[in-house]
């Protein structure tokens, strides 16, 4: 169930791209093992440069490993940080290409809207979506960077960067006297 929706949504975005399709042909029959944390699946590309499931035995040209904690990044990052967080092995020749086409890979999220409710509405949805994707970003900096300045500076449970940067400096000063002092003794 779940490998089905997955391929359907990546067959989705590689029918919008000629591009990918043209360059996946040429791995035709090639069979992929892709793994996200404990969940995996087994997929071939078939002659239409399409991906489907791959026929039960045969061997894996490629495996793709993922992180699960790779997923977090996907809505700050996009698809590039789940992709340079990946782990290929195998075959170079069909890494190569897997990896160029998911890459390169764009959701036309707008033009797939614009199909169900009509163009301008589609167009404002996705100004909103991009507008909401902003703010959380910006909100989740912004609350970074006060939790770390709460954690250094009122909280007291880290050390603030520029004191350790003077203790380091002591430390440094401390350790060439220590060296010279060794020095003189010998």
């Amino acid at each position: 169930m779940l490998e089905s929706a997955v391929l359907a949504a990546l067959n989705h975005l590689l029918a919008g791209e000629p591009w990918a399709t043209e360059r996946l042909r040429g791995a035709a029959g090639k069979r992929c093992r892709v793994e996200v944390g404990p969940f995996g699946m087994d997929i071939a590309v078939d002659g239409d440069g399409k991906f489907r499931i791959a026929d039960a035995g045969g061997e894996a040209a490629v495996h793709i490993q993922i992180p699960a904690d790779a997923l977090l990044s996907l809505p700050n990052g996009g698809a590039g940080s789940l992709f340079a967080a990946a782990r290929l092995t195998g075959s170079a020749e069909l890494a190569e290409t897997l990896a160029f086409v998911f890459r390169n890979l764009h959701w036309d999220l707008e033009g797939d809207l614009a199909r169900v409710v009509g163009d301008i509405p589609a167009r404002r949805l996705a100004k909103a979506g991009r507008s909401f994707a902003s703010w959380q970003r910006e909100f989740s900096e912004r609350f970074s960077a006060n939790l770390v300045d709460f954690a250094s500076e009122e909280g007291n449970l880290v050390v603030p960067r520029r004191e350790f940067d003077v203790f380091r400096a002591a430390l440094a000063t401390l350790r060439d006297d220590l060296a010279r002092l060794e020095k003189r003794l010998a």
